[in-house]
């Protein structure tokens, strides 16, 4: 698949809109931890289109509001084509994956996907706020759009919206709810400060953590002395002359 800047730049600056009619977009659900539940992923050719937690939403509206939006594509399910993103996103819940490096179509206008390709460059671990992202995209002054970027961001996890806090520094409103936003805060917390599985290293920062205990110095051992009964069978001590 090609790469996310590619699909951008052949959007419809006004709509979004991709300019291919009749594209194929593979979709898949994968189920992930608590609380985040069931994953709706989507891809067409030029990269991947939506990540998005389903709640209590069937599949098939799952994919009939998205084919309302956005026309002219032909949706087929597909575990064998997105089920490699399926076990990134399963490398990342269990910490042995901290970056998901994806081909994106981000389907938007100019102002969210610039939010959402800052997002993007927010580090694992790490969080900002809306003002920082207004500065960063050049808008300042235009915080209540930016928020709204970042509300209706299409690529749940994958452009980290969760790394949003409030202005006081709390998780604050989340497109998947707060429950499933602190617990990704949570992960990265958690994980952030162990090195990767696939590098073997977790298992040795551990073992440098757990001090190891002192060897213990044996007691030396004492010489019984004979019991009274015992003493009668020794053979009687000479005495000097």
């Amino acid at each position: 698949m090609r790469g996310a800047a590619w699909a951008e730049r052949n959007l419809d600056p006004l709509r979004g809109i991709p300019e291919t009619p009749n594209m194929r977009i593979a979709y898949h659900v994968m189920s992930a931890p608590a609380p985040l539940g069931l994953l709706f992923l989507a891809a067409s050719d030029r990269g991947v289109r939506h990540v998005e937690f389903m709640d209590r939403k069937s599949l098939k509206r799952s994919v009939a509001a998205h084919d309302v939006r956005w026309p002219g594509g032909t949706w087929e399910p597909s575990v064998l084509g997105l089920r490699p993103y399926a076990d990134q996103l399963d490398q990342f819940f269990t910490g042995t994956a901290k970056v998901l490096d994806w081909p994106l179509e981000m389907l938007g206008d100019e102002l969210s996907v610039a939010v959402w390709r800052a997002l993007r460059r927010v580090p694992y671990g790490e969080t900002c706020t809306v003002a920082e992202l207004a500065r960063e995209v050049g808008q300042p002054r235009n915080l209540r759009a930016v928020a709204q970027a970042v509300l209706t961001n299409p690529l749940a996890i994958i452009v980290p919206c969760h790394r949003v806090l409030g202005a006081d520094g709390k998780p604050s409103n989340y497109v998947g709810g707060l429950p499933r936003k602190k617990f990704l805060l949570g992960l990265e917390q958690r994980f952030g400060r162990m090195a990767g599985l696939d590098e073997n290293r977790v298992i040795g920062e551990l073992v440098r953590r757990v001090p190891k205990p002192a060897p213990r110095a044996r007691p030396a051992l004492k010489r019984a002395r004979p019991r009274k009964r015992d003493a009668e069978l020794l053979p009687a001590k000479k005495r000097p002359r």
